[in-house]
């Protein structure tokens, strides 16, 4: 009923949504005089603000078309190298020459599979670009993905990670942004028992809930206190008709979106009001900063209901991994056979979603990893979006990951 009553909504503001458009062209037309008014400006801002806070956002599109390699521009496309359910492993592939072709790490930038897209990463690619042959796993929303295609849980993710890493090699690193920390570490942990020559050359974790108990934050502390039946029964919704996914069982990403409003409601509705402002005053470069942060923040992807809450079971409330009591399809996942991937964490000073602590416990599960294979690096100033964009990955983080990948 939930993703119904949404649907609904959508629909009943359908006409006022149209005014509402017609209103902020008419008051923003370089041919009427009343746009250059103080009245006009107001007006236009107050339409643009309803607009923006009211519309569907789709995915957005990576925009990454050149890179700079030693100092010259080169273009960059992007391929579909395997295409799952789920999931695409998409390429950015650099026109170099011949020569220079596969001479550059290669890098699998593995993005979170939680209500955003992948080119949520697009700062993270970015700066990896100049310097490494980068992979992203680029996701599907779960609500175009047709019921017939079957369920995808969190062994199915596990899975997903494993067969990517056998395509691209050995000579692999896989970054995990957030929330596939678990399973790229779950996928190495399964495939050094098994001695697979495929294991990666190395794995990057980046503000990943590995081990959810050190020191926890509101948003763990939300996932253990509440029973799982709660999830199944309040968040949970199936897909309606007539979208292709109609009747999957998903969690939505606007309801995700709305937890993670709420968490800084204040600092939302400040940064509306400032684009208001922005609008009237005609100050165009900080309302096109709103514009670019909300149209990614905003753009947001439902999840397959099955993978939704077997990692809130699995990783939030049993805290199976750190346990030693993580099965993947009754196989033991048993972070200490790694012994030849070498282990890099990143965490964030100031993360409110993954404290400081949940990742780097990585470290003491691959028990049997020698200590000049294991880097931790724990970023001075940062949150949680900070550890994967903006200036401090790009100043800071970065070049230590570059570094890790050559050295180990």
């Amino acid at each position: 009923m939930l993703y119904h009553a949404y649907e609904l909504t959508h629909a009943t503001l359908a006409p006022l949504k149209a005014l509402s458009e017609l209103g902020q062209k008419i008051n923003s037309s370089i041919y009427n005089p009343v746009a250059y008014t103080p009245l006009g400006r107001s007006m236009a801002a107050s339409f643009e603000v309803f607009n923006r806070m009211t519309r569907r956002y789709g995915k957005p599109t990576w925009d990454i078309e050149t890179t700079t390699v030693k100092g010259k521009s080169v273009d960059v496309e992007i391929d579909i190298q395997l295409c799952t359910r789920f999931c695409d492993l998409i390429h950015f592939r650099r026109d170099l020459p011949t020569s220079k072709t596969g001479k550059d790490p290669k890098v699998l930038i593995v993005a979170p599979l939680s209500g955003h897209y992948a080119t949520l990463l697009r700062g993270t690619v970015e700066a990896m670009l100049p310097e490494h042959d980068v992979y992203v796993t680029d996701w599907r929303d779960a609500r175009v993905v047709p019921l017939s295609l079957g369920t995808f849980d969190l062994d199915d993710h596990i899975d997903l990670m494993i067969d990517f890493m056998r395509y691209l090699g050995p000579d692999l690193t896989v970054i995990a942004v957030c929330q596939p920390a678990v399973s790229v570490l779950a996928a190495v942990a399964l495939m050094a028992a098994e001695k697979d020559p495929m294991q990666p050359h190395s794995i990057v974790l980046m503000g990943g809930p590995i081990d959810t108990r050190v020191n926890p934050t509101k948003v763990n502390e939300h996932a253990e206190t509440k029973e799982l039946s709660w999830f199944e029964n309040s968040v949970i919704s199936r897909v309606p008709f007539p979208l292709a996914g109609a009747m999957r069982k998903v969690y939505p990403g606007f309801v995700q979106l709305t937890g993670f409003m709420t968490m800084n409601l204040d600092r939302h509705m400040k940064a509306h009001v400032g684009l208001y402002n922005h609008l009237v005053e005609g100050d165009g470069d900080s309302a096109d900063q709103h514009r670019e942060f909300y149209d990614e923040y905003l753009s947001v992807m439902d999840l397959p209901g099955e993978f939704f809450l077997q990692t809130i079971d699995t990783v939030f409330k049993e805290h199976s991994l750190p346990k030693g009591t993580m099965k993947h399809r009754k196989r033991p996942v048993d972070p200490s056979k790694i012994r030849k991937t070498a282990l890099m964490t990143v965490e964030g000073e100031k993360d409110d979603i993954c404290g400081v602590g949940q990742t780097s416990a990585a470290h003491s599960l691959c028990s049997n990893l020698a200590d000049d294979k294991k880097v931790r690096h724990v970023q001075m100033g940062a949150g949680h979006y900070g550890v994967f964009n903006g200036r401090r990955w790009k100043t800071e983080i970065q070049p230590l990951i570059a570094r890790f990948i050559r050295e180990k």
